[in-house]
């Protein structure tokens, strides 16, 4: 049995297939982000998961394709949590990144593919190898563009009262803004990430309120300057999204790449859909 693993910081999509490619089943864990979770709770979220654990002894390999796994402390960590369940299994674990290469690429094509979902990411993939020319430093420092960047910018607005009063009731009702509540979740709790994420729902729901389009365009426009323009050829061939946000914001990003000249490419919502059909094919 093969587990394929697309792993963000909100959630984690599993599928199993047999040695013909074949599904066996899928399921769904929350987000398992090495980077802002502890091995305990890493292990936690797939012990307690029925498919998986019932199944543990019977997987013989896992592609394991994770945000915060750009770094190697970030992947042993992973590693350890595998090798204590899935003790029959050898493992195969990079970082988000190739997921949404591997979900979005045509064969042998050049293409600059980017993440936007709990957090943001861009790679340029010269139809074999990727490049990143950034390195991310995570949620608080970068993560343009991502839900949990417009989550921090949502609360800003709201906080230095940039919201006209209908908005600003309404995101109320919304959510708990209770200055210790935000607190608590951001500088307490496991994936302050996640949890400034779950803010941008709001904004992508009341997206034609003018500070809304301002932060949106914000964001897009940030993200692509710091990320896609990194890349000399970023003019000369398309560019891919994956990831909730790119979703959503589809037209969005669209505009703001029109503005720059950009050739929008592929919009993918969910990669690991795409990314089992890239391993089935690896097993033919």
């Amino acid at each position: 049995m093969i587990l394929v693993v697309d792993s963000g910081s909100t959630k984690t999509d599993w599928i199993s297939l047999d040695n013909n490619g074949k599904i066996i089943f899928s399921t769904q864990t929350r987000g398992m982000n090495p980077q802002v979770l502890s091995s305990s709770i890493i292990s936690e979220r797939i012990i307690n998961n029925f498919d998986l654990y019932h199944n543990r002894n019977s997987v013989s390999k896992i592609f394991f394709y994770g945000a915060g796994c750009g770094v190697s402390s970030s992947v042993n960590r992973i590693l350890k949590v595998f090798q204590t369940i899935f003790k029959n299994s050898k493992f195969d674990i990079k970082e988000d990144t190739y997921a949404a290469v591997y979900s979005t690429i045509k064969v042998g094509e050049k293409a600059i593919v980017c993440i936007l979902g709990t957090g943001s990411n861009c790679t340029y993939y010269d139809g074999k190898d990727i490049e990143q020319r950034i390195v991310s430093l995570g949620y608080t420092l970068m993560d343009e563009a991502s839900g949990n960047f417009f989550g921090k910018e949502l609360i800003r607005s709201y906080y230095f009262n940039e919201m006209d009063s209908n908005i600003a009731r309404a995101f109320e009702k919304e959510y708990d803004l209770n200055a210790d509540v935000i607190k608590d979740n951001l500088y307490r709790k496991e994936n302050p990430n996640a949890y400034l994420a779950t803010f941008s729902k709001f904004l992508i729901e009341n997206k034609n309120y003018n500070v809304f389009k301002e932060i949106i365009y914000k964001g897009l426009n940030r993200f692509i300057a710091h990320q896609i323009m990194q890349f000399k050829d970023c003019y000369d061939i398309p560019i891919h999204f994956v990831g909730s946000i790119s979703h959503y914001l589809k037209e969005e990003i669209r505009e703001s790449l029109t503005e720059k000249r950009l050739k929008m490419g592929n919009v993918v919502q969910r990669p690991i859909d795409n990314l089992v059909n890239y391993h089935i094919k690896l097993l033919k």
